[in-house]
């Protein structure tokens, strides 16, 4: 899978939307700029372990630098502090919506490598446990409108 759907694309974008409307960053987590990340870091961690998680997001960030050029500066690691500490060092030296695309892209890679892995209806189930107010109708074809979780 080397490139997200658009399904995807705008399901991650919609995630980093709402999270954001929620929970308005303040000065002091502005820096957060991949709280989304932070956020399923732990319900990941519980299904696949921190180093399954690490691994996991590390492959996201992997597909993602063929999407986004500012991510191939980053050094290759398998632990998940590492990335998202790599991240926010990047996110002060990069065009900010450079960085919006960027961590919408690592998301919807993520999110993918999810929806492989465990499936569509697991991955709404995990993405519902961290937002259980976001609504989940549109964001997938009709191929996938019998995966949808309430």
């Amino acid at each position: 899978m080397s490139q997200t759907t658009s399904q995807l694309w705008n399901f991650a974008e919609r995630i980093i939307a709402f999270d954001a409307r929620s929970h308005p960053p303040s000065p002091a987590n502005r820096a957060a700029v991949f709280a989304v990340m932070e956020k399923l870091q732990p319900h990941l961690a519980n299904l696949m372990g921190q180093t399954g998680f690490g691994a996991l997001l590390g492959q996201a960030m992997v597909l993602a630098r063929a999407q986004v050029p500012w991510l191939r500066s980053m050094q290759t690691t398998a632990e998940a502090e590492e990335i998202l500490s790599q991240l926010s060092t990047l996110e002060g030296q990069v065009d900010p919506r450079e960085v919006a695309a960027g961590r919408v892209e690592i998301l919807a890679q993520l999110l993918g490598l999810l929806a492989a892995f465990i499936g569509s209806t697991l991955m709404l189930r995990l993405v519902r446990e961290v937002w259980p107010r976001l609504p989940l109708k549109d964001y997938f074809d009709q191929e996938h409108a019998h995966e949808k979780t309430t």
